[in-house]
């Protein structure tokens, strides 16, 4: 038997699409890392109904479907806002929220459908990708951002991913604990014949 037919033989492991890179640039292991602190939580929340998405444990207000609309909020803020300095308005507005960066952890506004919840979140995945790409084609991650501290210093790009990846980071973590909480689901990431939502 050749070397070649060996190779062959080998089983080939072929990554999820949440996978961050083995070996990539700064960008793409700090966009791979978000994506998948994105997919994670997504399946997290995933396959609930209203009262799965509001589920609350004892000691806490946190709820899943309320840190799905929370992310989704700390997208826009971060790629809107913080980046480019424009007001956030859709869905926003339309939720009865005022476009800050601040939102109650809890499933949002009474009506919401499980369905609706999850789009809200999707959607903000979606165009916030975008987002992010274009800042990467404008400049990479030295892109300057339109805030500042108050004494005139603005973050670049890089640091708002990572205060991004940060905020993931601490509400991954809470929604391990409910989903839990709400059917025993646990598990540290999708399994590899889940589907992104967006694609």
């Amino acid at each position: 038997m050749s070397d070649d037919d060996t190779d062959q033989d080998r089983d080939v492991w072929v990554p999820p699409p949440w996978e961050p890179p083995i070996d990539g640039t700064e960008a793409e292991h700090l966009t791979g890392a978000l994506g998948r602190m994105r997919a994670t939580l997504r399946w997290k929340a995933d396959g609930l109904d209203e009262a799965g998405l509001r589920h609350r444990i004892p000691s806490s207000s946190l709820s899943l479907g309320g840190l799905l609309l929370h992310l989704a909020l700390a997208e826009d803020y971060y790629l809107v806002t913080k980046l480019r300095g424009d007001e956030m308005v859709e869905p926003w507005r339309s939720l009865g929220h005022d476009g800050t960066d601040e939102w109650e952890f809890e499933a949002g506004p009474q009506g919401l459908t499980a369905a609706e919840t999850y789009a809200v979140f999707d959607d903000a995945v979606v165009r916030n990708t975008r987002r992010i790409d274009e800042a990467l084609a404008e400049g990479g991650l030295e892109v300057v951002a339109h805030v500042d501290d108050g004494n005139g210093n603005h973050p670049r790009l890089r640091r708002l991913l990572v205060d991004l990846l940060e905020e993931y980071g601490r509400h991954t973590g809470h929604a391990d604990l409910l989903r839990e909480a709400v059917d025993g689901r646990v598990g540290e990431d999708p399994p590899e014949d889940w589907r992104l939502p967006w694609g």
